[in-house]
């Protein structure tokens, strides 16, 4: 194996592995801009700063188990149509699988393995017992109607019905799933189960409403955890959270709440960027007004036409159309990738102008865009820290499921926020350790973990 160390204009040195023997011996692709081989090179290099054992290198290398389906869903005009749905089971050395399941047009294998793996080192970071699952249907949900979208949802739950279960694998909501898709899934895997199986089942999904088995602040868990990483992080690197700055990738269930809470605890939201658009605003963005325009119309376009009113404690209503790269270059102390996968690439990142990059997606730059940030300098807290908070309060509603009880929103906030500022503490002390970049840091504490666990375990037979 080839080490490179590089030291950034911050100080830290981060380790890159060249082809790790791990991947040779599993004949990984030759593509650095693989998704899935960037995940899993990231991981290993963190095991080697640990000298992991080998077994446990290999195993965490590849998915335990791999399920591809393909199922017809009746379409309104009465034609069947054949969607592909993928389950992938990561690892359950810790507990049952867990992990969303997304219906997105770009839904693909190495995509969904990837972030299993990332909710294996996700839940074991924040010390819940769950392994890593991720699962996903290939699909535009936006073109489908609601009866439609009810036939997809109930179709893939009995597709993968087999496979999944209560102490088995825990699926959620995840990019274009949401509370009402949790709700049919569970009650198609409920009415398929024997009569005294059927009131346990609820657990077989996280994310649902509150009127049927949900937890509170579920809803608004992921933003939540940002902002609470967020509020234990940047002290130590001096951006007091009162009065920073910060720019936003994507204003879907993340970052909507991200940034009305962040909003609410003195920072200043002064861009921000989604599929329909880009908007900014020097003065300040009233992200709760903005969150209501884009239930109204899909997106933030048309939020600059100030249009939109709100409680913005000081900050504008209103904001103006911007370009892609200008949404890019506007100065921020943290900018907040909040979409999908791999959306900034080093063209994006050489235009940032930021301090900090707090990943609220997963994997959200792709290999060229993590060499130009650490060149830069830019700190970057990595999303298995920092998205973590969804994963966690899944965790309080199966809980409460299991125990028939209910937890009110004050009991989750004050559980979610010790999880958090526990993961973010274990992040800082394995950098001062090891002496890497927090990414590094945040995989080798997941890491040592499983490790332990593996190690008075043991590999069966």
């Amino acid at each position: 194996m080839t080490t490179v160390t590089t030291q950034a204009a911050n100080g830290i040195k981060t380790q890159a592995t060249t082809r790790d023997p791990v991947i040779e011996e599993l004949n990984f692709p030759d593509d650095p801009d693989n998704l899935y081989l960037q995940t899993v090179s990231t991981m290993l290099g963190a095991a080697d700063m640990l000298d992991l054992k080998h077994r446990v290198r290999i195993i965490l290398a590849q998915p335990k188990n791999e399920v591809m389906v393909h199922f017809p869903v009746r379409m309104d005009d009465g034609h069947h149509k054949l969607f592909k749905g993928y389950r992938i089971q990561h690892n359950n050395a810790l507990g049952p699988y867990k992990g969303g399941f997304r219906f997105h047009e770009n839904v693909h294998l190495d995509d969904v393995k990837s972030l299993a793996l990332l909710m294996t080192m996700k839940c074991a970071l924040v010390r819940i017992p769950f392994g890593g699952g991720k699962g996903g249907v290939k699909c535009d949900p936006r073109t489908l109607s609601t009866a439609e979208l009810e036939r997809l949802s109930r179709r893939y739950c009995s597709a993968i019905a087999p496979i999944i279960g209560p102490e088995i694998d825990i699926p959620a909501p995840d990019v274009g799933t949401t509370p009402q898709i949790m709700a049919w899934f569970a009650d198609t895997y409920m009415m398929s189960n024997e009569a005294g199986e059927a009131h346990d089942g609820i657990r077989v999904v996280t994310g649902k409403p509150v009127e049927f088995g949900g937890s509170a602040g579920r809803e608004k868990a992921t933003g939540q955890g940002v902002a609470d990483t967020l509020a234990e992080m940047l002290p130590g690197i001096n951006i007091p959270v009162q009065g920073m700055t910060v720019s936003l990738l994507g204003f879907g269930n993340v970052n909507s709440w991200g940034g009305r809470i962040l909003q609410d605890m003195g920072a200043k939201i002064t861009a921000v960027m989604d599929h329909t658009g880009a908007i900014r605003n020097e003065s300040g963005i009233d992200c709760h007004a903005l969150a209501e325009h884009c239930s109204r119309t899909g997106g933030v376009k048309g939020f600059g036409d100030g249009a939109a009113t709100g409680s913005g404690g000081g900050t504008s209503t209103g904001a103006e159309e911007v370009s892609e790269e200008d949404f890019y270059r506007t100065k921020v102390d943290v900018f907040i990738p909040g979409a999908l996968e791999q959306m900034v690439k080093a063209k994006q990142a050489e235009w940032l102008d930021c301090k900090v990059v707090a990943e609220a997606a997963n994997a959200p730059c792709d290999p060229s865009g993590d060499r130009k940030l650490t060149e830069k300098g830019v700190e970057v807290l990595p999303a298995i820290l920092v998205n973590a908070g969804g994963v966690t309060v899944s965790y309080f509603e199966w809980l409460q499921n299991k125990t028939s009880q209910v937890w009110d929103g004050e009991r989750v906030d004050r559980e979610l926020n010790r999880h958090m500022v526990g993961a973010a503490r274990r992040t800082l002390a394995a950098r001062t350790r090891l002496g890497c970049d927090l990414r590094s840091a945040a995989f080798a504490a997941a890491l040592e973990h499983i490790g332990s666990v593996y190690k008075v375990r043991g590999i069966f037979p």
